[in-house]
C-alpha cells in the first residue's frame, strides 16, 4: 500500500521554483529598521525571498555579518540599505508607498483582516522589546496586529514579519 500523502522530492521542488534570484520588484519591503537580534534578520531575509519581497535594513556595523550568518539562500537576496530610517520612511511615504507598521495599537487591523498589497508596501517592524519608536508612528499609514492568546507580549521580528509578508503577498 502506498502512503496517502506523497512528499515532493528536492528535485521536483527545485524544478518548480525560480532558477535565479528575483531582481528588486519593489512591491513589498520588510523593514526591521531597529533590529535587536541578528539571527532574526537572516530568517526574515529567507521569508522575503519566499514571497518575492525585499529587505530594508539599517547600516549598523553588525548587520552585514548577521545577514551573512543567517542567510542560507543559494542566490543573492534583495537588500536595501537604509542610513536614516525616519527620513527613509518619510521619503517612501511621500513617494506613494503604503507604510504598514506591525504594532499593538487601538487603530490596529487584525492580521486576518489585512488585505493583500495592491501597490508598493513597506512593512515596518519595530525593536523586539520596545516596538516601533514613537517618532516613526506618525509615518505609518496603518498598523497591523497579530493576535496572541498566550502570555507573551510580542513575537520576534522574523516570525511577525513573516506572517505579515505572507498575508500582504496574498499567499495565505
Amino acid at each position: 500500500m502506498s502512503p496517502a500523502i506523497r512528499v515532493r522530492t528536492p528535485g521536483e521542488l527545485r524544478a518548480s521554483r525560480r532558477r535565479r534570484a528575483h531582481r528588486c520588484w519593489g512591491h513589498l519591503l520588510a523593514a526591521p529598521l531597529w533590529p535587536l537580534h541578528g539571527a532574526n534578520l537572516g530568517t526574515l531575509l529567507r521569508t522575503c525571498d519566499a514571497v518575492g519581497a525585499c529587505l530594508a535594513v539599517p547600516r549598523f556595523p553588525w548587520v552585514p555579518e548577521a545577514l551573512r550568518r543567517g542567510n542560507t539562500l543559494r542566490q543573492p537576496a534583495c537588500v536595501h540599505w537604509v542610513n536614516d530610517p525616519l527620513g527613509w520612511l518619510a521619503r517612501e511615504r511621500e513617494a506613494g508607498s503604503a507604510v504598514v507598521g506591525v504594532e499593538l495599537a487601538d487603530e490596529s487591523i487584525r492580521l486576518a483582516d489585512l488585505p493583500a498589497a495592491r501597490g508598493r508596501t513597506i512593512v515596518v517592524l519595530g525593536h523586539e522589546q520596545h516596538g516601533v519608536p514613537p517618532d516613526a508612528l506618525d509615518l505609518l499609514d496603518s498598523v497591523v496586529e497579530i493576535p496572541m492568546v498566550g502570555t507573551g507580549s510580542s513575537l520576534n521580528v522574523a516570525v511577525a514579519g513573516s506572517l505579515v509578508l505572507y498575508k500582504l503577498a496574498g499567499l495565505v
